[in-house]
């Protein structure tokens, strides 16, 4: 006897439904990640070795800025944040964030028939409903790890400044710092050492209280930027209505992300986050 359509096609269904179910599962994070200037493999291949593989927190990642919203957000317990508030709808001014072509010398760029010309400008990708889908998320018991330069997204919207506590500064170019622990009592500074990393030394503009801050970023020769010193905020913390907040400045690199110190401090911070005994 040959099968129905309908009976082949409810075959078909039930064979795939398992795989469906297991697509659908969300893992305990929603990383968004990666943008021109950070490349999103780097972000994934540190945070997969400190985060997923050392604590067991599974992480979903996207550099699909248009995935941070309430329904993706649902079911998640963590959101953790890794780039700029910059998209760059109408392609690149230049290929000068292309490591490739820069470490190939920078050879003619050739295409024949010619690519039209564009003016190319950036543009902030978060939209309002963002912002408060962040703020609703954490205000209702999830948890927030921002890291690098997050900050520039403080930018962009008010919401999403309000839960991450600043607003990017900006930052010299890359050079070497030291990671200097302030307060060495917090849960995520404890047994953590002072660090020194070759990075982006971000600066910000921090909307909270100083007392949370834990982590200074030191340029120990004396180099400033602008009229802002030597020294930068590196971390902070805190409980933000039924959920947690924590901020962590370096990461520009892998060699960074996989200092051990500083993956000790991201062990650290997501534990305190999750509410887990370190």
């Amino acid at each position: 006897m040959n099968p129905t359509r309908r009976t082949a096609l409810r075959s078909l269904t039930a064979a795939l439904a398992p795989a469906i179910v297991r697509s659908a599962q969300k893992a305990t994070a929603f990383g968004l990640i990666g943008d021109r200037y950070h490349n999103s493999d780097y972000i994934r291949t540190g945070l997969n070795r400190a985060i997923t593989q050392d604590l067991g927190v599974s992480i979903d990642f996207t550099d699909e800025t248009r995935a941070l919203n309430e329904e993706t957000l649902h079911g998640y317990k963590m959101l953790i944040v890794l780039r700029d508030g910059m998209i760059w709808p109408e392609g690149y001014p230049d290929e000068t964030t292309n490591a490739a072509w820069v470490n190939t010398g920078k050879p003619e760029l050739v295409s024949d028939p010619p690519v039209p010309p564009s003016k190319p400008k950036p543009a902030f990708w978060m939209k309002p409903h963002q912002g408060k889908a962040v703020r609703k998320f954490v205000e209702d018991g999830g948890v927030a790890l921002f890291m690098h330069n997050t900050t520039h997204v403080g930018l962009t919207d008010p919401d999403f400044r309000h839960v991450l506590g600043a607003a990017y500064a900006g930052h010299p170019p890359i050079r070497t710092y030291k990671a200097k622990v302030t307060n060495p009592n917090h849960p995520v500074t404890r047994g953590i050492r002072d660090f020194i990393v070759t990075d982006e030394q971000h600066y910000m503009e921090y909307d909270k209280d100083r007392k949370l801050i834990f982590l200074e970023t030191v340029n120990e020769n004396g180099l400033t930027y602008r009229n802002l010193g030597a020294t930068a905020p590196g971390g902070w913390s805190y409980d933000y209505g039924k959920g947690r907040v924590c901020y962590l400045s370096p990461g520009h690199l892998l060699r960074v992300l996989w200092n051990p110190e500083y993956i000790k401090m991201q062990h650290n911070a997501v534990r305190w986050l999750l509410r887990q005994a370190s």
